[in-house]
């Protein structure tokens, strides 16, 4: 099976921690309520339930956590990985914020030996996080950088991943989610739900369908001898600057209209495409899969690919809801009530059956109904 992404959430920037004794509480009904999905369904279950933007953002907000905090990511994963167990839940966690996300392979593959797993299917799973991670980052260019990936894994080796960007100067941070689905690849439309605050008005977005003629040309030309895009380059810049070239085709003013990380880059990595002339990608999911192959060489390949060929390029952010399932006054669609329904329903049940105090399954199911408040006023603008 080869993964879908199922969505994209954007969120605030908050700063500080969450208090220890909070931790413990989040810990405690962490444990119960999977206990409780995996008991009821199965793993596949829950890995789903995971993928899903708004059922994550509700089940942080079962948990204790800020509906509205780009902290409930890195906190809810984090506590998910302290509190799941193959033993108990059927599940395990990998990776998280900053460094904890840099120790994924190494966790996935002790892990996964200590419990039997073969090599074949290890190798495919620390593929299937990486790529999940390039993809984000290299091949959606929408101004987010990732700083936190995690990985969830079951005991049949199905997963899925949560992992968020930053964007600075905007204040916000999106969230990526992944589901190990039956999609045929990484790189063409890989989501299955995109659900942010807002659309950017310019996205390099090399999944998008529209850009298979562009993949297709970034292949051809990577396997060009780097000379040969020396000489492509030099004759570009002579003609005309590619980065004005950008802004009269998106519809935008020339140069000043581009973000940064739209722009071609000032300076081509001419080792690396050496490097990748001689391994001779087959594919633009190999293409991508090179390490050391960024934003800026599938950007600058995508820009000469349709300078020189015309390949088409979709600029549009492939977002296709508001955050988390509909926008106010129907932008980009209306609010999905029954959307929402089934997911505050689902948890409303799980906590009903999990064997909590009393005091504790109160008090969550009174947070999930104010969050599910909370946001039918946000997105009906009520």
């Amino acid at each position: 099976m080869v993964p879908t992404k199922t969505g994209i959430a954007e969120l605030p920037l908050h700063s500080g921690h969450a208090p220890s004794w909070l931790i413990e509480r989040m810990r405690k009904l962490a444990d119960a309520i999977v206990a409780v999905i995996v008991e009821s369904y199965n793993t596949e279950e829950f890995l789903r339930r995971v993928s899903d933007p708004f059922w994550f953002q509700s089940f942080g907000c079962v948990l204790g956590f800020d509906w509205h905090s780009s902290g409930l990511t890195t906190v809810v994963t984090g506590v998910l990985r302290e509190s799941l167990s193959f033993d108990k839940h059927g599940v395990i966690v990998a990776g998280g914020k900053g460094l904890e996300s840099k120790k994924t392979p190494e966790k996935l593959k002790s892990t996964l030996a200590s419990y039997g797993f073969d090599e074949k299917r290890i190798d495919y799973l620390l593929r299937a996080s990486r790529l999940s991670a390039k993809v984000d980052n290299a091949l959606v260019q929408d101004g987010y950088d990732l700083y936190h990936h995690a990985m969830l894994v079951d005991e049949k080796g199905k997963w899925a991943v949560v992992q968020q960007g930053m964007n600075v100067l905007e204040g916000y941070a999106r969230r990526y989610h992944w589901l190990g689905d039956a999609v045929k690849s990484f790189v063409v439309e890989p989501h299955s739900s995109i659900v942010s605050d807002g659309v950017s008005s310019l996205v390099l977005n090399m999944t998008s369908r529209k850009c298979e003629d562009s993949r297709k040309a970034s292949v051809d030309l990577a396997c060009e001898p780097p000379s040969k895009l020396v000489r492509i380059v030099n004759l570009l810049n002579k003609q005309e600057s590619l980065t004005r070239w950008l802004g009269d085709e998106v519809g935008v003013s020339r140069i000043e209209g581009v973000p940064a990380y739209l722009r071609m880059p000032k300076k081509m990595n001419w080792d690396l495409l050496r490097k990748v002339y001689e391994l001779q990608p087959r594919s633009y999911e190999e293409l991508a899969e090179i390490r050391g192959v960024g934003p800026s060489t599938i950007r600058a390949l995508a820009l000469i690919a349709a300078l020189v060929f015309g390949a088409k390029i979709d600029w549009r952010d492939p977002v296709k809801y508001s955050f988390a399932v509909g926008g106010k006054d129907g932008v980009p669609y209306p609010v999905s009530r029954r959307t929402m329904d089934e997911a505050t329903n689902f948890l409303k049940e799980m906590l009903e059956a999990a064997e909590l105090e009393k005091e504790t399954k109160i008090e969550a199911l009174r947070r999930l109904a104010r969050a599910k408040q909370a946001s039918v006023l946000e997105f009906t603008g009520d």
